[in-house]
């Protein structure tokens, strides 16, 4: 799931960038469809008010009460790291997006080609510097990216796999528990043949038994006892 929020007092304009954003991902240059979920905003106070967290941000400068750039400086203050966008009719402004780490700006009107390489760029950004941060997850027809952070264990019933999340839904796919172990990296620890869980989401442990967020119990097989409680003890310093 790639979580976009488009800012905008113009509801045209947001309307028109959320229909771009959405032909884009679903568009015919993939060989599959991305999941996304597009948010809204008629201005930055509203932006700032959301507790949702987004992958990507198309943000107006120019925008009555609160401007873009002051929103930026205030979602970066309180550790907004996406990707970030800005959509301006003032190239001049654009010099001042660096204090922000802005990814690209797109003038007003904008252009469907302009669009589109940028949103290419920004597709093989997304998929190569955050490759060890998040999970790209095919299932026939359809692809989601999944952040780490979403997902609290991973289960395996013969030949597919089930990605348990902290929003409650499970995702399934086939592939093998070999190749996720690798993907997810050193947060996930294999406690069992067929259960990968998130460490950071790990709530309590005893007697062979990993309790999870949400109150999921995860047995731990006596082989991997010792070894998971130093790789647990090791995360929490590292922590």
């Amino acid at each position: 799931m790639i979580r976009i929020a488009v800012c905008d007092d113009e509801q045209s304009m947001s309307d028109r960038i959320s229909a771009m954003v959405s032909d884009f991902f679903r568009g015919k240059q993939f060989s599959e469809h991305f999941e996304i979920e597009v948010t809204q905003f008629s201005s930055g106070e509203a932006l700032l008010q959301s507790d949702k967290t987004f992958d990507l941000l198309f943000l107006d400068i120019q925008m009555k009460g609160m401007d873009g750039m002051e929103t930026a400086r205030r979602l970066r203050s309180r550790g907004f790291k996406g990707y970030l966008i800005f959509t301006t009719i003032l190239k001049e402004m654009v010099f001042q997006s660096f204090e922000v780490q802005a990814y690209d700006y797109l003038v007003k009107p904008i252009e469907e080609k302009h669009f589109e390489r940028t949103m290419q760029r920004l597709l093989a950004s997304m998929m190569q510097s955050d490759a060890e941060k998040k999970l790209l997850v095919q299932k026939g027809y359809d692809s989601s990216i999944l952040s780490f952070d979403e997902i609290v264990y991973c289960e395996i019933i013969g030949r597919k796999v089930y990605l348990h999340l902290i929003s409650s839904e499970v995702i399934d796919y086939y592939d093998r528990i070999e190749n996720l172990e690798t993907k997810l990296g050193s947060r996930f620890y294999r406690c069992h043949r067929s259960y990968l869980i998130n460490l950071g989401y790990l709530r309590g442990y005893k007697n062979g038994t990993a309790r999870m967020e949400g109150g999921d119990e995860i047995p731990v097989s006596r082989l991997r006892s010792k070894a998971f409680s130093e790789v647990l003890l090791r995360y929490m310093k590292n922590k």
